[in-house]
């Protein structure tokens, strides 16, 4: 018996990078639908080791890999979707949002995939769309793909488990300056890690972040060194061992940024534990994030200092704009209080 065709099929991913396996996937849904729509996760966010590349740039290696495959060009869609860690309805809603105006209202929808274990909760998210498991198994991992990348290059491994049109990317993004930054963020990333390798479990980090605003802006700072470096962020850092968590915060907040505010902790409106699993490349990192708010008025004099290169006040219309500015997710941090209040 002849399966039904579906008019639109839908597959969520990051792709970073898009492997072979991906693209056995894509070319599956391309048979069991009419039209592909392909999800691009992870946008508009900051280059990192995790999320090397943007969406316009796993789009066109999607997207070619898709036609030296022999796939027609009318049949494939995009569309993209940020992170939203700390609210799923945001993420849901997104995803709904993008594919439902690339149907125009048709909701003959199938969503590929294969639950390989928790990370493909998504899959059970979407109970309006019909749910076609992929054939396709596969051991391939982007993590352990990146991993190779950023330690060998574009290696005869990678070669053997990316598309023509992905590897031909990584080879020539390898002589970029941002490929370079990454690579040595990887490196350090990987040396702070071997700090702990023998500890007895792995450890758990804590740490403050102040959000302060004043007059329509948001006092930020420029990361001086890795991970992130030259990314926007948070004032903010490591809890030590003998401090409360609002000491901790307005600590950080002064010695980063230099800001003389006579009892700020009286202008403290908000305060939220911010705990993704994954947040923080460096390892479990858990922060407690404050929202102060100095009301109207000139804007103080700041300083980068400390683990700052420079302190800046950003117009919050820039931050709204700009998440892919941001270190982690410092912009996400940042959006809940200031749309909260």
């Amino acid at each position: 018996m002849r399966k039904r065709k579906y008019t639109f099929g839908v597959f969520i991913g990051r792709f970073e990078p898009p492997h072979n396996a991906h693209l056995q996937v894509m070319l599956e849904g391309l048979e069991a639908a009419d039209k592909l729509i392909v999800v691009i996760g992870s946008a508009r966010a900051a280059r990192n080791t995790k999320n090397p590349f943007t969406a316009d740039e796993r789009q066109d290696m999607i997207l070619q890999s898709l036609l030296d495959a022999g796939a027609n060009k009318n049949k494939i869609l995009f569309t993209t979707v940020r992170d939203y860690f700390y609210n799923e309805n945001m993420w849901l809603a997104d995803v709904q949002t993008g594919v439902l105006n690339l149907t125009r209202g048709n909701t003959d929808i199938a969503l590929l995939g294969h639950e390989k274990d928790e990370s493909s909760y998504y899959l059970r998210s979407f109970p309006e769309w019909a749910f076609i498991p992929t054939k396709v198994k596969s051991p391939l991992n982007s993590t352990d793909l990146r991993k190779i990348y950023f330690e060998e290059g574009p290696s005869e491994t990678l070669k053997e488990n990316v598309p023509p049109a992905v590897y031909r990317f990584l080879n020539d993004f390898q002589k970029t300056e941002e490929y370079q930054n990454l690579k040595g963020e990887h490196k350090d990333i990987q040396a702070y890690k071997a700090l702990w390798k023998d500890a007895p479990f792995p450890p758990t980090f804590v740490t403050t972040d102040a959000v302060v605003v004043k007059s329509g802006h948001v006092l930020l700072i420029r990361r001086a060194a890795n991970p992130g470096k030259g990314k926007l962020a948070m004032p903010g850092g490591f809890l030590e061992i003998d401090e409360k968590l609002i000491t901790s915060c307005i600590r950080e907040l002064r010695e980063e940024t230099g800001i003389q505010i006579d009892n700020i902790e009286t202008y403290l409106r908000d305060q939220r534990v911010f705990d993704y699993p994954t947040r923080s490349l460096r390892g479990r990192t858990i922060t407690h994030a404050f929202h102060f708010d100095l009301g109207i008025g000139q804007l103080p004099k700041v300083q980068g200092l400390d683990d700052a290169s420079d302190a800046l006040w950003v117009p919050i219309s820039d931050v709204f704009a700009h998440p892919e500015w941001f270190f982690e997710d410092h912009y996400i941090i940042i959006e809940h209080f200031l749309l909260k209040n």
